[in-house]
């Protein structure tokens, strides 16, 4: 799609290529970061792996909350290999070229999973609030069948409404800067060297933002505000604590999610140019909150450790 996009607008484009300098302002030591960067893309593979076979291999796992940690599972994978391998070859090999199809293809999929991230996130503040605030209803609501509607309905939403922002990024005037002081093709990234006004960019991606991560955010806000009011009426404290248990895992990942994304935004929008520090936190964003989901759940949630110890005692045996 972005290789036509390009054909059709050769007059337009007086690049072949986009450089990816990599870190700004640490370019001379910036492959001693490969090592923590290989380490920890190895963790978000191993760590969702793990997570994905202890679901699969365990009965007591075949509900749609751990079904829905699954898809996140598959969805943190996807996201930090979209852009890791590239990272890790720009810092190991020096291999900063990439085509721009290419490079549009990137940002079009790293839009995708960030934001199906954000769905996910969605869909389990709604299971949570079925569970704690309408627990007689939860069997009749929250089923199988919710799951797969409620995933269909994320992935059309997020591939379709992204789609213009690589298409109106290929849409820019590139004269002859092609050097992006970045690991990725980020949206700001490429259309800041676009010779053209990209104010039509921006507002899309501030759009975005709001349409999908902001109504997202508002009504995970919303869930656990019921969830809370529920809790608070409880008799039992012992209940209470129970019940807020269960959510305690989801809300620490969803703090550190949004909280990252508000940052980036803020650090992008401040500086006229983008230093170490927003792409720095950008790469850790698509990277971390992959590795850290799956930890965190194992460490909170008492069925999901059990069975992941099941499963890790049953590979020892079998060695």
């Amino acid at each position: 799609m972005f290789q036509s996009l390009r054909s059709s607008n050769s007059s337009k484009f007086q690049v072949s290529e986009f450089i990816l300098m990599g870190f700004p302002g640490i370019h001379e030591w910036q492959h001693w970061l490969s090592l923590p960067l290989a380490l920890l893309y190895l963790l978000v593979l191993g760590a969702n792996i793990l997570i994905l076979i202890t679901i699969n291999q365990e009965a007591v796992l075949h509900q749609p909350m751990y079904h829905f940690l699954g898809i996140l599972a598959v969805v943190d994978m996807g996201l930090a290999t979209t852009i890791m391998p590239k990272i890790l070859a720009i810092l190991w090999f020096n291999a900063k070229a990439i085509s721009l199809p290419e490079c549009f293809s990137q940002m079009y999929v790293i839009h995708c999973f960030v934001t199906m991230e954000s769905g996910i996130f969605l869909c389990m503040a709604i299971d949570r609030y079925v569970a704690i605030c309408r627990p007689l209803q939860y069997s009749s609501v929250i089923t199988e069948s919710f799951v797969v509607k409620a995933t269909v309905l994320m992935t059309l939403r997020n591939s379709l409404l992204t789609i213009p922002v690589p298409v109106l990024a290929s849409q820019r005037h590139y004269c002859f800067q092609n050097q992006i002081e970045h690991c990725l093709c980020s949206n700001l990234g490429v259309t800041s060297l676009s010779c053209d006004d990209r104010t039509i960019n921006s507002i899309y991606q501030l759009l975005l933002a709001w349409i999908l991560m902001g109504s997202d955010l508002g009504m995970i806000i919303l869930s656990y505000a019921l969830i809370l009011q529920s809790v608070l009426r409880l008799n039992s404290a012992e209940a209470a604590s129970k019940a807020l248990s269960t959510c305690t895992s989801h809300l620490i990942l969803i703090l550190f999610f949004y909280t990252v994304v508000v940052v980036i935004s803020i650090t992008h929008s401040a500086a006229m140019t983008v230093p170490l520090f927003p792409v720095l936190l950008n790469v850790l964003h698509n990277v971390l909150p992959p590795a850290l989901n799956p930890v965190v759940y194992a460490l909170k949630n008492k069925t999901l450790r059990q069975g992941l110890r099941k499963v890790l005692r049953l590979g020892i045996k079998n060695n």
